[in-house]
């Protein structure tokens, strides 16, 4: 990619959109193109195919998707599914007919088998059933990743696709119900603080295994390897590292400065034991996570001071 290269970020609202863009903007790159979804619907297949023919984008980051936690991945099965197979189908046919020189198809580890051994291994997938909460979005990045390897079979088109694990930083979702566990805890800690609140209270044992990465150093991942990897299939994107939820919820209670208790509701579902990337194949590659956890959630709690004034 040259700094005056096309690029065509999708989803650049969104958490990892938006820190793909930083990062191509901190690296001097200054053709960057983007619509919001109320200026192109990605899951209207005309609408895409006339933004390709009239933008003709060099390069290609899709990192747009449906996306949501466990209650909205149940709901909303069918529109789970049908949603990120349009966006994707689209984006990546319409990169093919315009000549697109690389694209990069961004998934998500729920893509592997429910009882997969750990850590998730790349060989692993399709090797089991998926969790069944999250399977029509599973099975919508699945095609994804499929779709990539057969344009690159078919047309010798270079499309990439990569795995990330859990993320958080700035611009996350900090809703009460639909966030997932990091920035749920950041809001419930800082709530409680605020209120005086003596306990917190939280689902579960606090034994389960968790991975996260900082946004910010997935798009540093990102952007390292459009420019060093070309290979079907896909690599994960993690840190290689993981805590258990207890411990999560004690650093976050320190950073947030909440001084009341924590307590676990045994009576609540834990969710899977462990999940955890093996990230050996990023690490060949060249590459490893900089921002270490607790120097994330100091960032990402002072983009949600900033973002939730009062």
């Amino acid at each position: 990619m040259n700094k005056d290269s096309k690029i065509y970020i999708a989803g650049h609202r969104g958490m990892v959109g938006s820190a793909i863009m930083r990062k191509l903007q901190q690296e001097g790159y200054t053709n960057l193109l983007t619509r919001t979804s109320a200026e192109l619907d990605l899951r209207n297949q005309q609408a895409v195919a006339d933004f390709f023919a009239s933008e003709k984008p060099e390069y290609v980051f899709l990192a747009a998707a449906k996306v949501g936690g466990i209650v909205a991945n149940n709901t909303y099965r069918a529109e789970f599914l049908f949603d990120n197979l349009q966006i994707q189908n689209n984006i990546i046919n319409s990169s093919h007919v315009n000549d697109v020189k690389k694209l990069m198809f961004l998934g998500s580890s729920c893509i592997y088998p429910k009882m997969a051994p750990q850590p998730l291994h790349e060989d692993a997938l399709l090797t089991g059933l998926l969790e069944p909460t999250n399977e029509p979005y599973a099975i919508a990045k699945i095609a994804g990743i499929k779709m990539c390897d057969a344009y690159r079979a078919q047309y010798g088109c270079n499309y990439i696709s990569v795995m990330p694990t859990n993320l958080y930083g700035y611009n996350d979702n900090y809703h009460p119900q639909n966030s997932h566990v990091l920035p749920a805890l950041i809001r419930r800690f800082h709530e409680a603080k605020e209120q005086g609140a003596a306990t917190v209270i939280i689902w579960g044992s606090g034994s389960p295994l968790r991975e996260f990465l900082f946004a910010d150093d997935l798009a540093e991942a990102c952007f390292y390897l459009m420019q060093n990897y070309d290979e079907e299939g896909f690599i994960n994107i993690g840190s290689g590292k993981e805590i258990t939820i207890k411990d999560l919820a004690i650093l976050i209670k320190d950073i947030v400065g909440y001084t009341g208790n924590l307590e676990f509701d045994t009576t609540k579902p834990d969710g899977t034991p462990r999940k955890l990337m093996d990230v050996s194949k990023l690490a060949e590659k060249g590459w490893t996570y900089k921002t270490e956890l607790a120097d994330g959630i100091k960032l990402a709690y002072a983009d949600f001071l900033n973002k939730h004034k009062g």
